[in-house]
């Protein structure tokens, strides 16, 4: 489990050598990664080009198939609204976050879109905090300030 979280840390580091904020995440299923991303929002010109968003986009062309039924993500940062409503339309199991994200955390920092029981999916959210991935974010920020 945690080498899938180091995973999604390389791919984080390759958006922080792009200039992107450093956000990496990776998808498994029966214990193999299948797609794996990082965030190419300011590269691709593109507000939806989340990790997370790109991630799924790229399991679904693996297995052909929208429903991601029986995988988990891994993701250096606590998704956003956008990309915890894509985690539960493709069905994804669980998720395990690297460090929470106290302005747009939408898995449980500041809404809980994953686990409503109002919505048609519940995924298994696991809280790893990992400084590694705490630290990436920190330092990231402070320098563009």
């Amino acid at each position: 489990m945690d080498n899938f979280i180091l995973e999604a840390i390389k791919e984080a580091k390759v958006a922080l050598e792009l200039g992107e904020v450093p956000v990496g995440a990776v998808i498994v299923k029966n214990n193999k990664i299948i797609s794996r991303y990082h965030n190419l929002k300011e590269t691709l010109k593109d507000s939806t080009a989340h990790a997370e968003i790109l991630a799924i986009r790229n399991a679904s062309k693996v297995l052909k198939n929208w429903r991601l039924k029986d995988c988990s993500m891994y993701v250096t940062l606590e998704p956003c609204p956008m990309c915890a409503g894509a985690i539960m339309q493709c069905r994804i199991n669980k998720l395990f976050i690297g460090t929470f994200d106290p302005i747009m955390g939408a898995c449980g920092s500041v809404v809980n879109i994953l686990q409503n029981n109002f919505l048609n999916h519940w995924v298994d959210i696991q809280r790893l905090y990992n400084d590694e991935c705490s630290n990436m974010l920190k330092e990231f920020f402070r320098n563009r300030r």
